[in-house]
């Protein structure tokens, strides 16, 4: 094998230009747009026409996500094994085709079980090409100075539904909802072939003191493992919080005397939110460790989801906070790992980390719609539970600020 210095300077990852590195971001930012407004936002504006049409249940209907992030979760550790050992160049443009594939498969569909298949097929595809495995390829491709390109990759991602939501309705009301799915299709599929040409070029670039990607990493010293547990336990969490009131949070403004269309004035605070978190985040995380990044994230989400269940009154100031929190927490989910790992074995790390937040994400609602069912105080009560688990997420961040900081020093 070629010693480090023998390797073209393009090929290393410290070597390349900011130029290309934006360049690099940019584009993972239209796939990850994209590939979120295909997948995770996507029935937000088909469900109803699919339902029209088809006249099936909602319930099946919207299940088909629940479906494809259980899938994805159970992908997601295999996903980020291959790019520990092969690299972004090999997983996302596959990625894209496979959830190209899936969304022909969806709009081809005229039975129920050819609808949960198309989901099964999205589910692998959002494994591979959603932000775990954007940041994987990031952090394998340009080590610690990945920081400020996740980032800058969230605040792409952050524009996701704000584009794609009128997107899709346009193509419902000109082509219905399977031809939206098959424009969908087309445009993931001219994705692959640039993120093939952009991403690092074969072989597989050397990692630092000449070791080989395909190596499997070092083994995790045990104080680190039991880091990433914890970190692991708090992305579920706050994955558990955020699909709840992704999905039910009109249902639980009702219960703060909130009409309908202030629940949804009030919902639309959350969006730009989550930028204004991430801009704050780019242009001064990058002076502190990642782990105040954490804490930046769960300290508003936890205050924001205390106001709402005390039913002060707070609504906006109250989803302001938990917007931002919930902004800043994608950040986290990317740069945390990669502080505490390194780049060696950090695509590895997100696909395992990934895996319990996806699956939460594909249950929570379903648990949380069958509490609400219970009617009386449910959804009053459901509040103090998200404000508790808010509050724990808080402190276990806490925790991995003080216990981490030090581990990393030492090492």
């Amino acid at each position: 094998m070629s010693s480090p210095s023998a390797v073209s300077p393009e090929i290393l990852p410290a070597a390349s230009t900011p130029r290309r590195r934006f360049g690099v971001v940019a584009l993972l930012g239209v796939m990850t747009i994209l590939t979120y407004g295909t997948s995770y936002y996507l029935l937000t504006v088909l469900a109803p026409a699919i339902v029209a049409e088809t006249g099936w249940p909602l319930a099946l209907v919207v299940g088909g996500l629940s479906l494809g992030l259980l899938v994805s979760g159970l992908a997601a550790p295999w996903v980020g094994r291959r790019i520990e050992a092969l690299g972004g160049r090999a997983v996302l443009p596959a990625g894209c085709a496979v959830l190209a594939a899936g969304l022909a498969l969806l709009g081809a569909a005229h039975a129920l079980w050819l609808y949960a298949l198309a989901w099964i097929v999205l589910g692998i595809g959002m494994a591979a090409t959603l932000y775990d495995a954007a940041f994987a390829t990031l952090g394998r491709q340009y080590g610690l100075k990945a920081r400020a390109l996740i980032t800058l990759l969230t605040l792409f991602g952050g524009f996701a539904s704000t584009i794609c939501w009128p997107l899709s309705a346009l193509l419902v009301e000109a082509l219905d909802w399977r031809g939206a799915c098959f424009v969908y299709a087309g445009l993931l599929l001219s994705l692959a072939l640039p993120l093939r040409l952009c991403l690092a070029p074969p072989p597989p670039h050397l990692l630092p003191g000449g070791a080989s990607p395909a190596d499997p990493p070092p083994r995790l010293p045990r104080d680190r493992v039991r880091l990433l547990l914890v970190l692991g336990f708090c992305f579920a969490l706050s994955a558990t919080i955020t699909t709840v009131l992704s999905i039910h949070l009109i249902a639980l403004l009702g219960v703060r005397d909130v009409a309908l269309a202030g629940a949804v004035a009030y919902g639309t605070l959350i969006g730009p939110s989550q930028v204004g978190g991430r801009v704050i985040e780019y242009a001064v995380g990058r002076r502190v460790h990642p782990l105040w990044t954490l804490v930046a994230s769960t300290l508003p989400m936890a205050l924001g989801l205390t106001l709402l269940a005390l039913g002060w009154g707070w609504i906006a100031l109250s989803l302001v906070l938990y917007g931002g929190g919930v902004g800043v927490k994608s950040i986290a989910a990317g740069t945390v790992p990669l502080a505490l790992v390194g780049q060696r074995g950090y695509a590895v790390v997100m696909g395992r980390l990934a895996a319990p937040s996806l699956i939460m994400q594909a249950l929570a609602p379903v648990a949380a719609a069958r509490y609400l069912e219970g009617g009386g105080d449910a959804a009053a009560r459901l509040w103090w539970v998200l404000a508790g688990s808010a509050i724990l997420n808080l402190l276990l961040s806490l925790w991995l600020l003080g216990v981490g900081r030090r581990t990393t020093a030492a090492a």
